[in-house]
């Protein structure tokens, strides 16, 4: 199965970028994600001292993050699509968007990512980011449990990637998508960080446990399969339910090279008959 992938932007389909550069577009933006990111919580507790951790410093860290997501879209976004979470690509891929073939080297490439991102915190803020558990996502047992912690990360994470299915259709408004998913991931965070950190994303997950366990803190390793099986699944059921929602006579299914998640999908050939008919 072929597909024509157009030169130029705003068709919401990527250049003809190779592999690696699309595996290193993607490794690169997740760790700009992390290091931003993941890296505003340890600077804020750091910042804050004794203090009280506040809203306003849950506003801060959520600002971090939508406003990274904004950039990577932008800068990123035409190279490799800018998925930089393992649940956005397992949902592409499920909705026949992105091929299954390219998938393992996409989670593996964001994987690395979220490790060199989270590494970076410690090059940069030194071993207290580690003291104050260097922004790794968890929950605490005594008072959450298991089935919230799941719903939590599932909700979050399905909000984000049926959020990001809208703004790449092919009738979405060309250019915002960027700002979409960045605002998304920021409002996304304040609900559900109390929860359970609000990591809605499995390399997000991993990298800073990853690098924490490295570093000599504490680590719930047993935490990790709620938050990547709650991730992974809102992933793929956002993906389907929003393909059900918006499918029209028009539309095909076809696994493209990827999708750029700065802008529109491109509309499909027997549209495009219809519109210069």
């Amino acid at each position: 199965m072929t597909f024509e992938v157009s030169h130029g932007r705003g068709t919401g389909m990527l250049d003809e970028t190779n592999l690696f550069q699309r595996l290193g577009a993607e490794a690169i933006g997740t760790a700009f994600l992390v290091f931003i990111g993941v890296g505003s919580v340890p600077a804020t507790l750091i910042v804050n001292g004794d203090a009280p951790f506040t809203m306003a410093d849950l506003g801060m860290i959520s600002l971090a993050f939508g406003t990274v997501v904004i950039a990577t879209v932008y800068a990123l976004g035409h190279i490799g699509g800018n998925h930089i979470n393992p649940a956005v690509t397992v949902g592409l891929a499920a909705s026949g968007k992105f091929p299954w073939s390219q998938v393992p080297a996409y989670l593996g490439a964001q994987v690395v990512g979220a490790i060199v991102g989270a590494a970076a915190i410690l090059g940069v803020l030194g071993h207290k980011a580690s003291d104050v558990g260097l922004g790794v996502a968890a929950y605490n047992p005594d008072t959450v449990s298991v089935v919230q912690a799941f719903t939590a990360e599932f909700v979050g994470t399905f909000i984000l990637v049926f959020t990001i299915f809208g703004v790449i259709h092919r009738k979405a408004a060309a250019g915002f998508a960027g700002v979409a998913i960045g605002l998304v991931v920021f409002a996304a965070i304040i609900p559900v960080a109390p929860t359970t950190g609000a990591s809605i994303n499995p390399a997000r997950t991993f990298g800073p446990m990853l690098v924490q366990q490295l570093a000599g803190g504490q680590v719930t390793w047993g935490q990790l399969p709620v938050y990547v099986g709650a991730e992974l699944l809102a992933g793929v059921a956002a993906a389907l339910l929003y393909g059900l929602l918006s499918a029209t006579p028009a539309d095909r299914a076809l696994a493209a090279t990827g999708v750029d998640l700065g802008a529109p999908e491109p509309e499909p050939a027997a549209a495009r008959e219809r519109s210069h008919a």
